[in-house]
């Protein structure tokens, strides 16, 4: 499941890594309404998967860390940076949602 939300996340920063200058993204999404229709649900997608991913990671992440923690209280710092790094997954989503919206408008 994390290989499928990784790939996903890769496929959107590639889409919103567009050849197109800001200039002619803003100028063509003037005229069409539908590539604004596209730029936000493309923005949604991204922002709500990585949200999800986020979510599962820790949930198993600090399911393990909790285990850890039971048997060895030292680790706390460890574990806190494991779980930090995958709610991470989360702020790349924002990022590349906020990209998508600032080409658009």
């Amino acid at each position: 499941m994390a290989v499928f939300m990784t790939t996903v996340a890769v496929l959107v920063l590639i889409a919103a890594s567009n050849s197109l200058t800001a200039q002619e993204v803003t100028a063509q999404a003037a005229m069409d309404p539908q590539t604004v229709g596209l730029a936000f649900l493309s923005a949604a997608i991204a922002a709500g998967l990585s949200v999800l991913a986020a979510g599962y990671a820790v949930s198993h992440i600090g399911s393990a860390a909790i285990g850890a923690l039971a048997e060895k209280p030292e680790l706390f710092g460890r574990l806190l940076i494991l779980i930090g790094l995958a709610e991470g997954l989360a702020i790349y989503g924002l990022i590349v949602a906020i990209l998508i919206f600032n080409r658009v408008a």
